[in-house]
Formats: structure tokens, sequence, C-alpha cells
């Protein structure tokens, strides 16, 4: 069932299978929206309640007008559909939003599946050329340049037609959050107080500098699995929906 949801001085486009078994919520990438999770759904439904949702300026979400928090704005998701406690699947950005709430609230979080996940904090290297070609084509607005940009960072797997769609859908969305979304707190450094089962997965053939990312975060998890994805770039639940789906159904027991 597809729905508003109403956050803040916005609202989200999401959507709500019911189902018997725990709650799930899908937490999409800042190179996608939320149909990056298209190939996992049918893999999940019916065996859980599944939640997905398109952050501000994403997909069939509406562009923000005002300061807004991706962490807030998960929290109002969870409170407007009345979920107490779920497992949350949380891929690059949204894994970072996930590791937040697992930060801030412990009880309202049963188990963490992360891909190639965010982690704000990490001491990320300097790369000022990609940096630099990055700015000069949002300075120009060039959606197309962006794409492309986009497909040769992350689409390492393919320029598949899955893989462009994913990239056009989130370069707007570059341009537009930067004037009002607040950085959440940073997570890296608090890692350790995590205690709930955690997997972080990471495709062989995304960035050396995410998946060291990802593995730095597993490593820091107290318990934490971690698992390589043959063949995956960033866009792991494209690439890997059966893997993706099995761990997030381990992890929903």
């Amino acid at each position: 069932m597809e729905m508003r949801v109403p956050v803040g001085r916005g609202e989200l486009w999401a959507e709500h299978l019911a189902g018997p078994g725990v709650p799930v919520v899908l937490l999409h990438p800042g190179v996608g929206d939320s149909r990056v999770w298209d190939p996992v759904m049918p893999r999940l439904e019916g065996r859980h309640r599944v939640v997905r949702y398109d952050v501000r300026g994403y997909g069939r979400s509406a562009p923000p007008t005002g300061e807004f928090s991706l962490l807030d704005d998960l929290v109002s998701v969870l409170d407007q559909l009345g979920l107490e406690q779920v497992v949350l699947v949380g891929s690059s950005m949204g894994g970072d939003t996930a590791l937040g709430l697992a930060l801030q609230d412990p009880a309202r979080v049963r188990s963490l599946v992360l891909l190639a996940p965010g982690v704000s904090g990490f001491p990320w290297p300097e790369e000022p050329e990609i940096e630099a070609e990055y700015d000069v084509l949002a300075n120009k607005r060039d959606i197309d340049g962006l794409v492309q940009f986009g497909l040769r960072l992350w689409a390492a797997a393919g320029a598949d037609e899955a893989a462009v769609a994913q990239l056009e859908a989130a370069a707007p969305a570059w341009l537009e959050q930067e004037k009002y979304m607040r950085k959440d707190q940073p997570v890296y450094d608090r890692l350790g107080e995590l205690q709930l089962p955690s997997v972080v997965m990471v495709g062989d053939k995304d960035r050396p500098i995410l998946a060291a990312v990802a593995g730095a975060a597993a490593a820091r998890i107290p318990g934490c699995e971690f698992i390589w994805i043959p063949g995956a770039d960033h866009l792991p639940s494209l690439r890997s929906p059966d893997l993706v789906a099995e761990t997030i159904l381990r992890m929903a027991i």
C-alpha cells in the first residue's frame, strides 16, 4: 500500500506491505531512491511487514523546503506507522541513518543489515580530483554529467538500465539536499556501544575506500558479521537481491 507520511514541514512517499513477521524498514542509498529495493521486495513480501520510503527530494517524495534531518525523518516514519521495534536495512546513506537510530534509541532497533554503509565520522581521505569534478558538474547543474560521474564511481558492475535509472533519480536530489539537510551526529566513534545482531555487506567491485569503511565499521561493532558480495558494486540490492534478501530474512527471525 502506498501512502504519504507527514514529516516535519513536509511529507514522504512510502510503501507498506503487510506481513506476519518482525517489521523490516528499508533505507535507500544516496545514489538511488527506494526503487533500489524493487528486486528485494518480492522476496520479503508475505513473510514480514515491510516499509520503504523515499528521502526528501528523492523518487516520489517532494524536495525539501526547509531544514531537515534524515534521522528525524526516519523516527517520524516509524512513529506515524506505529512501529515500535524494527529490523533496519540501510544501504550507503541509509546505513548511516540506521546506525544513528540504533545508537540514539537502541530499544527500537532489533537488528541491523548494512549494505556498504555510510559511516559518518570515519576519517575519510581527501579526494581532491573527485571533489573538484563533482563541484564543476554541480555548479553547472549538469544532471547528465553527474549521472556519468556516478556510474563511473559506484556502478563498476555495469551501467545497465537499472543502475542508470537509480543515478538519474539521485543526481537532482544531490543538488537540492545540500541547502537543507542537517547533518546528524557522527556514529563512527560510537560503534562499539552497539549491542544488537548486525551484519555488514559490501560488494567486491565497490570502491576500495567504501569497502574499507564497511570493514572498519564491522570491526568496531561487537559481534558484527561481515559478508563480501561477489560481483556487486555500490548497488548490492540490484546486483545480488537473493543474497541480500536471504540475509535480511535471517536477521529478522
